[in-house]
């Protein structure tokens, strides 16, 4: 069978050799005579499982010993929620940059824990860019100032940290996280749903500065607080076992191939091929994403004329090419470039590109 190369958003492509590490695993993982999926996450087996890819993950993204690391149930999305309950007091400020559609879903979630203040938007120009840093309306007296560092949809992208003072930066890293070398002490949390560049859907982290947890926060359920979490060894309840194992299995993989410095410069490349494609395509082809913030693991990009959309899916399609409709709040198509995704197979849609303009232009 071949396998397609597959540019979905998430859940994304996972690398080759995670799944086939999988697959001979899956019967009897190392000899225990049972999956990982039917051992008890209290058992040797799993623990190791669990702390090995908490190691790895600390070597991956470059963790200081000052900030913890929770493995979660679910995506970013409950995060966004948690966040406002374990560190903002009851009524007190919580400043959102909104930069696309993942920083307005942010809202809703923190919008019944918090005074909730929009510091920053760029909707008016449709998501196109990120407002300036000297525009952004700080609170001084917020509990953190909340950014997504990659918005999928829109396809914008933060190229450096912001500088928010003295209240920490939360940042949602959901499809970015280790792409690039990050400086993981510039931020108060960073969390990110596994999906796009750390696993399966299912499972996500927290890397929090562990003062930060000295907060009280507000009113909740024990399984709703991080410092029970943490003290639980993420394993407050059943965790998802399976999940957990493939993103271990795939930090591996990523240090193996060279770490974040490498990632980020196929990124480069790849992002490069891409964008290439599209601006060297008359009009045919165009992304309307200011090119100083583009992000390079997302690329939305339209068709000059969208009756042409079903026939350029169709044809990607059949040539191995899968995933590239837009999501349904732009349209259009959208190319998701993570980690997992060879560069032989953004060569092949770039190549794909020019040929089918040149057949309907």
């Amino acid at each position: 069978m071949s396998r397609a190369f597959n540019f979905s958003a998430g859940p994304a492509a996972l690398p080759a050799p995670v799944l086939e590490q999988a697959q001979r695993e899956m019967l009897d993982f190392r000899g225990a005579g049972a999956s990982i999926v039917e051992l008890s996450h209290r058992g040797p087996e799993f623990m190791e499982v669990a702390a090995e890819a908490e190691r790895d993950l600390r070597a991956l993204v470059g963790i200081p010993d000052d900030y913890a690391v929770l493995f979660t149930a679910g995506g970013a999305t409950t995060q966004q929620a948690l966040m406002a309950l374990n560190f903002a007091a009851p009524g007190q400020p919580a400043d959102h940059v909104v930069t696309g559609h993942w920083g307005q879903v942010a809202l809703k979630q923190a919008r019944p824990y918090v005074d909730l203040r929009i510091v920053a938007s760029s909707e008016e120009d449709g998501f196109r860019s990120i407002p300036a840093r000297e525009s952004w309306r700080l609170s001084p007296d917020a509990a953190y100032v909340h950014i997504t560092d990659n918005e999928t949809i829109h396809g914008v992208e933060f190229q450096d940290v912001p500088d928010v003072g003295d209240v920490p930066l939360f940042a949602d890293f959901s499809s970015s996280i280790a792409s690039r070398p990050v400086d993981v002490a510039r931020y108060g949390m960073i969390y990110a749903g596994a999906q796009k560049n750390l696993g399966p859907a299912g499972i996500g982290v927290v890397i929090v500065r562990r003062e930060l947890l000295e907060r009280s926060g507000q009113p909740r359920a024990d399984i709703f607080d991080y410092r029970s979490q943490l003290a639980a060894d993420s394993m407050l309840n059943t965790p998802p076992t399976w999940n957990w194992y493939l993103l271990g299995l795939t930090v591996k993989w990523m240090l193996d191939e060279g770490g974040v410095e490498e990632f980020a410069r196929r990124s480069e490349r790849k992002a490069r091929l891409l964008y290439d494609a599209v601006d060297g395509s008359g009009g045919f082809y165009r992304n309307a994403v200011d090119p100083a913030v583009r992000s390079r693991m997302n690329v939305p990009f339209f068709l000059h004329d969208e009756a042409l959309d079903s026939r350029f899916l169709d044809e990607a399609r059949e040539a191995g090419l899968i995933s590239l409709k837009g999501h349904r709040v732009l349209g259009g198509m959208r190319a998701s470039i993570y980690n997992a995704m060879p560069e032989e197979g953004v060569q092949a849609l770039a190549d794909f590109m020019r040929d089918f303009q040149q057949r309907n232009g």
